[in-house]
C-alpha cells in the first residue's frame, strides 16, 4: 500500500535491527523500499539486502555532494554494470549541497552533470538532493537534460515557486516527514497544491522522524505518517495518497 522511495538501511543505525525495522515496514502495509547507498561498501550491503528480500527491497547508488571530491570514473562504470544487470532502480542520491560545502561547490556541479549524463545514457531516473542550491540545480538540470532526464525532488522542503518550476521541467517531488513539523507552513502548502500524480513519499531514515518521534531513529513504517499529512492538506483520505503515491513511484523506478 505505500512505498518508502528514499531510505539508508545500511547506516549503523540499523545494523542491529534491521530484520525488525522491515518487518514493523511489512506490518505498516509498506509493499516497497528504496534503499540509497552513497558508497561502493554501502552499495555491497544494499544489493545483498535486496536479494534477501526481493521484490520488497531495491538499491538506488549514486555519490552524495557532500563526497563530490571522492568521484572516480569507476563509480560510473560501476552504475553502467549495475544498470545492464538491473541490479538497481535509480542513480542518486546526486546533487548540490552549499550548507556545509563539504566538497567544493565546482566540483559538486561537475559530478552533478556528469552523473546526471550518466543516468540519461543507461535510461535510469535520479534521486536530486537539493540544500541552498536551487539556482544552480535548477540551471544544471535543464542544460543537461538530453531529452530523456527522469528526476525527483527528493527530501522537499521548498515553497510552490521551487515546485512549479520543478513541475514545469517534469521532475517529480518527494516529500518527507517535514510535512508533520509545525513550523513547515511553507512545505505543507506546496504539498496542497502539487498535483498528486506528481508527489511521491519517503522517510530518509534514520533522519527527519515524524513529529512526536522527533530525536528518535526514524524508519520506514514511519512513511505512513507522510501520507496522512498529505492526505490532510488535500482533504483525501490516506488510502487514495497511499496508492496514488505508490503507484507513481512504481512507474518512476520501474518495480
Amino acid at each position: 500500500m505505500y512505498i518508502d522511495t528514499h531510505a539508508h538501511l545500511t547506516f549503523p543505525e540499523f545494523k542491529s535491527d534491521l530484520p525488525e525495522v522491515l518487518e514493523r515496514a511489512k506490518a505498516a502495509q509498506l509493499t516497497s523500499i528504496v534503499n540509497i547507498a552513497l558508497d561502493e561498501e554501502a552499495l555491497v550491503s544494499s544489493l545483498q539486502i535486496a536479494a534477501a528480500y526481493p521484490n520488497y527491497i531495491y538499491t538506488a547508488y549514486g555519490l552524495h555532494p557532500h563526497d563530490a571530491t571522492t568521484w572516480q570514473e569507476k563509480i560510473a562504470d560501476d552504475i553502467k554494470k549495475l544498470a545492464a544487470e538491473k541490479k538497481i532502480v535509480a542513480v542518486g542520491e546526486i546533487g548540490l549541497d552549499y550548507h556545509y560545502n563539504l566538497s567544493p561547490p565546482d566540483q559538486q556541479k561537475q559530478v552533478f552533470r556528469r552523473v546526471l549524463q550518466l543516468a540519461q545514457e543507461v535510461n535510469l531516473p535520479t534521486i536530486i538532493h537539493s540544500r541552498e542550491s536551487t539556482k544552480d540545480m535548477l540551471t544544471i538540470l535543464h542544460e543537461e537534460n538530453q531529452g530523456k532526464l527522469r528526476g525527483v525532488l527528493h527530501c522537499f522542503s521548498g515553497d510552490m515557486e521551487l515546485g512549479r518550476q520543478a513541475l514545469e521541467m517534469g521532475l517529480m517531488i518527494s516529500f518527507t516527514a517535514t510535512v508533520t513539523f509545525p513550523k513547515a507552513t511553507i512545505v505543507r502548502a506546496a504539498a496542497k497544491e502539487i498535483p498528486l500524480e506528481k508527489i511521491m513519499i519517503e522517510t530518509d531514515c534514520p533522519f527527519l522522524s515524524p513529529q512526536g518521534k522527533r530525536g528518535q531513529r526514524n524508519e520506514p513504517s514511519y512513511v505512513v505518517t507522510v501520507a496522512e499529512a498529505i492526505a490532510k492538506e488535500k482533504n483525501l483520505t490516506t488510502e487514495e495518497v497511499a496508492a496514488a503515491t505508490s503507484q507513481n513511484a512504481r512507474a518512476f523506478f520501474g518495480i
